[in-house]
């Protein structure tokens, strides 16, 4: 149990240690000598775990995958807000983990990683489902177009992943949360705004499980 433990370790310093060489230097400057040496292993140590650099990026992009799949997970809220909460998650975590920032930029070049596995378009997917749920629920005034606001959505996140490269002011919540400010009034009723709060959920008390959240229609 100790040596599987003491190798999952391993395996997880290279994967910050590329994630922060890739993020810092790009792929084609960050050799696997440099990255081992940041991870604090040997050579050998990182050929048994990853056979070359595109095994390497693979191991990122997946364990980015993982910290995406924890953002999109099951909350027991109204779907308009499971998606305003995911986006800030999404947002905070690509300003603060650079695992799902360098894995958010290399599966974006598909001929670096046999992973193939664009985690853009994972989150395309999830915020497009999470949006049809939410005009399920009634939450989205007549004539607003679910596929148009799950766009907006995405675009939105895609930029602020682009333009905080430059500047980590992008990735600051209070970027997101003046989208949202914008964005509620255009999407959801008058009488149903109050039900969200485009700052987020985040250290808001959980509703617990089993309790309805949300009404067969909110009402228009």
């Amino acid at each position: 149990m100790a040596k599987q433990e003491r190798a999952i370790r391993t395996r997880n310093a290279l994967i910050t240690a590329a994630a922060e060489l890739f993020d810092q230097d790009g792929y084609e400057a960050s050799s696997l000598a440099v990255i081992s040496a940041r991870a604090g292993v040997s050579s050998g140590a990182l050929h048994f775990h990853f056979a070359n650099k595109a095994a390497l990026v693979d191991g990122v992009v997946n364990a980015a995958g993982e910290r995406l799949r924890s953002i999109t997970r099951h909350r027991d809220a109204l779907s308009l807000q499971v998606l305003i909460d995911a986006s800030h998650d999404l947002v905070r975590g690509l300003a603060q983990d650079v695992v799902l920032r360098a894995g958010f930029a290399l599966s974006a070049r598909p001929e670096r990683t046999a992973a193939a596995r664009d985690l853009r378009r994972d989150w395309q997917t999830w915020v497009e489902a999470t949006v049809e749920r939410a005009a399920r629920e009634g939450a989205l005034m007549p004539g607003v177009v679910p596929c148009d606001l799950a766009t907006t959505v995405v675009a939105v996140a895609a930029g602020l992943e682009a333009l905080g490269g430059g500047d980590p002011r992008w990735l600051d919540r209070s970027a997101l949360a003046r989208f949202w400010a914008l964005v509620l009034p255009c999407v959801v009723s008058p009488a149903a705004r109050d039900l969200f709060a485009g700052l987020g959920r985040a250290g808001c008390d959980p509703v617990p499980r089993g309790v309805p959240v949300a009404p067969p229609r909110i009402g228009s």
